[in-house]
């Protein structure tokens, strides 16, 4: 296969598109940045927290739909073992969207914090709070890999172009454009991005559904006369496992500084939750395209095409079915215009990742413990240093495994079982500290490695009912075992920490002993005036004075 020039033609002027548009809004950044009284740090982190509404619709969409979505969704809609139930990433996003505009919107707005870590380190101080943004930091760099492995593996079936270069190339302009306009660049971009990965997708969708190698996929929608039906089925004994993937997506998210940078980023609250639930929709929309290529591709005679046998799944190709398709069911100018919705789709996804780590490091580690007077300038430049090392870092870890799935889960996996509820915890239960904290925190990460994970290899130690081997023949869960975790580390924050404030309140515990200083805390809570909150919802005139104190 000889390499696809116009294809890679096409690809430089997205490529050029894209870092211009981010071009732009870094000089519209820096005008805003010396318009504004307000530092360069919350400009760069929050677009001085007065995002346009339609934007903050876009990059918020934009950066769920990235190249794990939209690959992921045809891996799993294709494979055999799987099916289209399996593909969940769309409905569980709904909830996700709608249980953080309900309830996480307003008190992380509210509270004017800059990232997801604030109250964390208010409440529990810096030492156990650095812990806590470990998994935070981890989860970023891991989407970073999983949304460069989607572009690189799209980019070598359809341009013929090697891996390592499709991979560094896109890694380059999504770090030099991040670099540029922070949040402002990020978010302009994804509008861009996003009206790209729309068109694209639909563009390609008739061409699949209609080209001469494929039965009619309603008809194999449950017949397994030509290949196993590509919608699935759920087994009684698979329930709890599908149960368990559908919970880590909808509630995992949640957990995620790239979703609050665009909560904080929104001029009110009434913003930020118009955005969340306008986003669900664009989600839903999104997820058709992929469910169908998948589809497509499962009732597909393959020995027909110039792919042949042995079949994509038996090639081990599950993960490329999404440019396979593409490649060899539609025609090679479809399939080009498909691999920019891939790219645009991974740009997305990696800029957002980018600036959520760099947000974590720079704000909650050298501002407020290394260096707390670093001057706007120097934080600037921390800033900038924090996006090229999580790129570097990322980029690196796409070289050591190329499935889609992976990286997708094992991210997501600890933002659930371990972040969120500790978000839970500091936001809507005053009991909870940071004894509570260290032991959810302990309980939460020793039951995870303990209960292994198939993905990377790792044998569960601890077998829960229903734990066997599954189809490709590993030893796996089948028991909701990241809920049963999460709940218990939940759980486990609110009775140690209700334990602990009862010890040194009573006096069973000396005082000297309280290195967490709760009982100092709570005698200060208890001091402290009561202000009544005004209702930015039903009085527009102190929503204007909000806007006014936190935006130009």
């Amino acid at each position: 296969m000889a390499l696809n020039v116009p294809g890679l033609v096409v690809m430089a002027v997205f490529y050029l598109l894209v870092l211009g548009t981010g071009i732009w809004a870094s000089m519209r950044s820096k005008k805003v940045e010396k318009k504004c009284s307000g530092d360069g740090m919350e400009i760069t982190l929050l677009a001085g927290r007065n995002i346009n509404l339609l934007v903050g619709i876009f990059t918020l969409t934009a950066t769920w739909v990235g190249g794990g979505f939209i690959l992921g969704i045809a891996e799993a809609t294709y494979n055999p073992t799987l099916g289209a139930v399996w593909a969940l990433m769309p409905v569980p996003y709904v909830l996700t969207f709608f249980l953080g505009g309900f309830f996480f919107a307003k008190p992380m707005r509210e509270n004017q914090y800059m990232t997801m870590m604030d109250p964390f380190q208010r409440k529990y101080g810096n030492v156990l709070s650095s812990a806590l943004i470990f998994p935070a930091l981890v989860a970023d760099v891991l989407w970073v890999a999983r949304t460069l492995v989607s572009l690189g593996g799209t980019m070598s079936v359809i341009l013929d172009l090697p891996y390592a270069y499709s991979i560094i190339i896109s890694s380059v302009v999504a770090i030099v454009y991040t670099l540029l306009g922070g949040l402002y660049s990020v978010a302009y971009t994804d509008v861009i991005q996003l009206i790209l990965i729309f068109v694209s997708l639909w563009v390609c969708v008739p061409f699949l559904l209609t080209n001469p190698h494929s039965v009619d996929i309603s008809l194999t929608a449950y017949n397994e006369t030509f290949q196993a039906p590509w919608v699935g089925t759920i087994e009684h004994n698979e329930a709890g496992k599908w149960f368990d993937d559908f919970m880590l997506l909808a509630l995992g998210g949640l957990a995620y500084q790239a979703f609050y940078q665009r909560i904080l980023s929104a001029s009110s609250y009434t913003q930020a939750q118009v955005t969340c639930f306008a986003s669900s929709a664009f989600c839903l929309v999104l997820g058709i395209p992929s469910v169908l290529v998948g589809a497509v591709a499962a009732s597909t005679d393959w020995n027909s095409t110039s792919y042949g046998l042995p079949t994509p799944y038996e090639r081990g190709q599950v993960g490329s079915i999404l440019p396979v398709a593409l490649q060899y069911l539609t025609p090679v100018y479809i399939s080009v215009v498909g691999i920019g919705a891939v790219a645009a789709a991974v740009m997305s996804s990696m800029d957002s990742a980018l600036l959520s780590s760099a947000s974590l490091f720079s704000s909650n580690i050298y501002k407020n413990i290394i260096r707390k007077q670093a001057s706007d300038y120097e934080m600037q430049w921390v800033i900038r240093i924090s996006v090229v090392v999580v790129g570097l870092v990322g980029t690196g870890l796409t070289f050591l495994d190329n499935s889609v799935l992976v990286f997708w889960l094992v991210g997501v996996d600890m933002s659930y079982t371990i972040m969120f509820p500790q978000l839970v915890c500091i936001l809507f239960f005053k009991v909870s500290n940071g004894y509570g904290a260290s032991v959810g925190y302990i309980i939460g990460l020793v039951m995870r490695v303990l209960s292994g994970e198939p993905l990377i290899g790792l044998p569960p130690a601890i077998r829960f009912p229903g734990c066997r081997l599954d189809k490709e023949g590993k030893l796996t869960q089948f028991f909701p075992i990241r809920t049963t975790i999460m709940v218990m580390s939940l759980m486990s924050i609110l009775l140690f920490s209700w334990l602990a404030s009862l010890l040194f309140n009573k006096g069973l515990l000396s005082e000297k002993w309280d290195v967490f200083d709760i009982n100092r805390k709570q005698k200060a809570a208890a001091r402290a005036p009561i202000v009544k909150k005004a209702n930015t919802r039903e009085d527009p005139s102190v929503e204007k004075q909000l806007m006014d104190t936190t935006s130009c």
